[in-house]
C-alpha cells in the first residue's frame, strides 16, 4: 500500500542483513553453549562413574545410574537443538537471497510501470490536443456561420470541450459577461461570481478575485436576496487550470482517498452533504408511493427512487468536498416540494454523515452513510457503508436498503467514466415484502444494455409480483407478473409477454443547457450552494474554500482548503489530548480497593 521508493528498498535490505547477523550470532552463542554442555556433561558422567565404583548402599547406586542416564539424555537433546538451529540458519540464508531478489524485481517492475504510465498519459494529452487543434474551425469561419454555443463559453475556449484531461490550461484572464446573465456588457476579472438575478446588486468586478476589500461574508449577504425568491439556473463556468495529475495520483495507489490531501482541481463546488441531499431530486416518487394502497406497488416506487439517486453520477466524475466535522447542510423545500432535509457530518475519520428528511406528503427518509474509497491505479472504488430508512406515515411501512459500489474508471489515461455495480435488497419490515435489484457491471464483451438494472418484487412467500427493468441513468419500468402460459417453467409471464402491464416508474430529467460547462450539475444541484437567509453558521454554503472554487478563484480556494484542514487537525489533536487528560483524572479520582 505504501508508495515505495529506492530509499525504502535500501532500508529493507539493511534491516534484513542486520536481522541475519543477529540470528547468526545467536546460533553461535547456542553452539558455544552446546560445547560447554558437552564438556561439563562428560565431566559429570565421569564423576558419576567414579561414584559407581565406590562401595555405596544398593539404593544409592541405583539413583546414581538414573542421574547418569538423565545427563546423557540431556546432552543428546542439546545436541539435537543445536543441529536444528544450524539447519534453520542455513535455510534462512538460502531463502532470504531468493526473497530479496524477488522483491527487488517487483520494485523494478513497478518503477518501470509508473514511468510507462506517465509517458502514456503525456502522449495521450498531446494527441488529444493535436486532434482538437486540427479539427477546430477558424474563428472567422465560426463567427460567420453563427455559433450556437453559449456566449459564456468564451471562459473555456473552443478547445476545452472535455473535462477528462490529465493536464489543463489556464483560462483567459479577461471574461466578457453577456447581458443574458444579468450584467451590462462589461468585463470582469477571472473567477467572478455572476448573479442569476435580472437585477444584480453587484457587478462581477466588485466581487472579483482582485477585490481584497470585500470579504466572502459580505458577498454572501448580497447574493442571498437574489437567490432566495428565484432559484438560480446557472453558476460560473468551470475554468481550466494547469495540473499534473500523475504527480499526485501515483503516490495514492492503495490508500484511503479521504486521507489524501487533494487540490480543488479534482473537486466540484459541492460538499458530500449536498451530494447526499441530491438523493431527493426525484422525491415525487416517494410522494406517489405514499398514496399507494398496495404495499407491493409502493415497493416498486421505492425501488425506482433508490435507482434514481444514481442518475446524477453518470457524468459527475469530480469529487465533492469532504465535510468538516460538525458541518451541516439544510435544504428547505416545504413551500415548493413539501419536504425539508438536514445533513450533518458526525465523524471525520472515518468520514460519516447523518441525513434526515421529512415530507408533508407522508414520508420520512433517514440515512447514516460512511464513505470508504480505494485508489487502485486504473480505477477508484467508492464503497458507501450504512443503511437508508424510509417510513410512510399512514401505513407504517418501514423500508431499508444499502447503496452499491461506485467505480470511477480511467483515472490515469482516457476519458473518465463511472459505473455502478452490486445488488440492493429493499425490505419492508412490516409486511416482509422484498425487492432485489441488480446493477449489472459494464462489460466490453457484453451485448447487453449499458448501466442495466433488473429487479423483482416478491411477497413474504417468495412469489414474484412485479419485475423491474431499466438503467440507472435513464429510466425504470415495471411489469406486473401474472399466471399465464409462459414457457419459463413456473407459469409466469415473461416481461416482454406482459407489455400491456408495463408502467414507467421513473425517467431522468434532462440536464440544464450548457451543463457540461457547469460540472454537469442537474437543476437541483445548481441551487444547492446558492446563498440563503437563515442558514446555520456551519452550513456548507458558508464554506469559504467551496465558495471561492465556485467563483473560479481556485488558487485562493486551495489555500483556504489547506487552512481549514490544518485547523481541523489541530482541533482533533486538542480534543484527543483533553480526552486523555480526562481519562487520567478519572483514574486518579477512582477510589482504590
Amino acid at each position: 500500500d505504501d508508495s515505495g521508493d529506492e530509499s525504502v528498498s535500501q532500508t529493507d535490505k539493511t534491516e534484513l542483513q542486520s536481522t541475519l547477523r543477529t540470528l547468526s550470532s545467536k546460533v553461535e552463542d547456542l553452539s558455544t553453549c552446546n560445547d560447554l554442555i558437552a564438556k561439563h556433561g562428560t565431566a559429570l558422567q565421569r564423576s558419576l562413574s567414579e561414584l559407581e565404583t565406590l562401595r555405596l548402599p544398593a539404593d544409592s547406586t541405583e539413583k546414581i545410574k538414573q542421574v547418569n542416564e538423565r545427563a546423557t539424555l540431556f546432552r543428546i537433546t542439546s545436541n539435537a537443538m543445536i543441529n536444528a538451529c544450524r539447519d534453520f540458519l542455513l535455510l534462512a540464508q538460502t531463502h532470504s537471497k531468493k526473497w530479496q531478489k524477488s522483491l527487488q524485481h517487483e520494485r523494478d517492475q513497478r518503477i518501470r510501470l509508473e514511468e510507462t504510465l506517465e509517458q502514456l498519459a503525456k502522449q495521450h494529452n498531446h494527441l488529444e490536443r493535436a486532434f482538437r487543434g486540427a479539427t477546430v474551425l477558424p474563428s472567422g469561419t465560426a463567427g460567420a456561420g453563427g455559433s450556437t454555443k453559449d456566449p459564456c463559453c468564451a471562459a473555456k475556449g473552443d478547445l476545452s470541450d472535455e473535462d477528462d484531461d490529465n493536464e489543463f490550461f489556464d483560462a483567459p484572464e479577461i471574461i466578457t459577461m453577456p447581458e443574458s446573465m444579468g450584467h451590462n456588457p462589461t468585463t470582469s476579472r477571472r473567477g467572478s461570481f455572476s448573479s442569476s438575478s435580472p437585477h444584480p446588486r453587484r457587478t462581477g468586478s466588485n466581487i472579483s478575485g482582485t477585490s481584497s476589500d470585500i470579504s466572502l461574508d459580505e458577498q454572501y449577504k448580497h447574493q442571498v436576496e437574489d437567490t432566495k425568491k428565484e432559484k438560480r439556473t446557472r453558476i460560473p463556468y468551470k475554468p481550466n487550470y494547469s495540473l499534473n495529475l500523475w504527480s499526485i495520483m501515483k503516490n495514492c495507489i492503495g490508500k484511503e482517498l479521504s486521507k489524501i490531501p487533494m487540490p480543488v482541481n479534482f473537486n466540484e463546488p459541492l460538499s458530500m452533504l449536498q451530494r447526499l441531499t441530491e438523493d431527493l431530486e426525484y422525491h415525487e416518487l416517494l410522494d406517489r408511493a405514499a398514496k399507494c394502497e398496495s404495499s407491493l406497488e409502493q415497493l416498486c416506487y421505492v425501488a425506482a427512487f433508490t435507482v434514481s439517486s444514481y442518475s446524477t453520477t453518470v457524468f459527475r466524475t469530480s469529487k465533492p468536498f469532504n465535510p468538516l466535522l460538525g458541518e451541516t447542510f439544510e435544504l428547505d423545500r416545504l413551500e415548493e416540494n413539501g419536504y425539508r432535509s438536514l445533513c450533518e457530518q458526525v465523524s471525520h475519520h472515518p468520514p460519516a454523515a447523518a441525513h434526515h428528511a421529512d415530507s408533508r406528503h407522508g414520508w420520512t427518509l433517514r440515512q447514516e452513510i460512511k464513505i470508504t474509497s480505494k485508489f487502485r491505479g486504473k480505477y477508484l472504488s467508492i464503497m458507501p457503508l450504512g443503511t437508508i430508512h424510509c417510513v410512510f406515515h399512514s401505513s407504517g411501512h418501514h423500508y431499508t436498503w444499502k447503496k452499491v459500489t461506485t467505480t470511477v474508471q480511467n483515472i490515469i489515461v482516457g476519458k473518465l467514466w463511472i459505473d455502478q455495480s452490486g445488488e440492493i435488497e429493499i425490505v419492508n419490515h412490516k409486511t416482509g415484502d422484498k425487492c432485489n435489484l441488480k446493477f449489472v457491471p459494464y462489460s466490453y464483451f457484453s451485448r447487453d444494455v449499458a448501466r442495466k438494472v433488473t429487479g423483482e418484487v416478491t411477497d413474504p412467500s417468495g412469489k414474484v409480483h412485479f419485475v423491474l427493468l431499466g438503467t440507472w441513468d435513464e429510466k425504470m419500468d415495471c411489469y406486473k407478473v401474472t399466471s399465464g402460459s409462459g414457457d419459463n417453467g413456473d407459469g409466469r409471464q415473461r416481461p416482454h409477454e406482459a407489455e400491456d402491464s408495463r408502467v414507467l416508474l421513473w425517467k431522468r430529467n434532462p440536464l440544464p443547457k450548457y451543463a457540461e460547462n457547469m460540472y454537469y450539475f442537474s437543476e437541483l444541484a445548481l441551487t444547492l450552494n446558492a446563498p440563503e437567509n437563515g442558514t446555520a453558521p456551519t452550513d456548507s454554503r458558508r464554506r469559504p474554500d467551496q465558495r471561492l472554487m465556485e467563483n473560479g478563484r481556485w488558487d485562493e480556494a486551495n489555500a483556504e482548503k489547506q487552512r481549514l484542514e490544518e485547523k481541523q487537525r489541530l482541533s482533533r489533536k486538542r480534543r484527543e489530548a483533553e480526552a486523555a487528560r480526562a481519562t487520567e483524572d478519572g483514574e486518579k479520582r477512582r477510589p482504590k480497593k
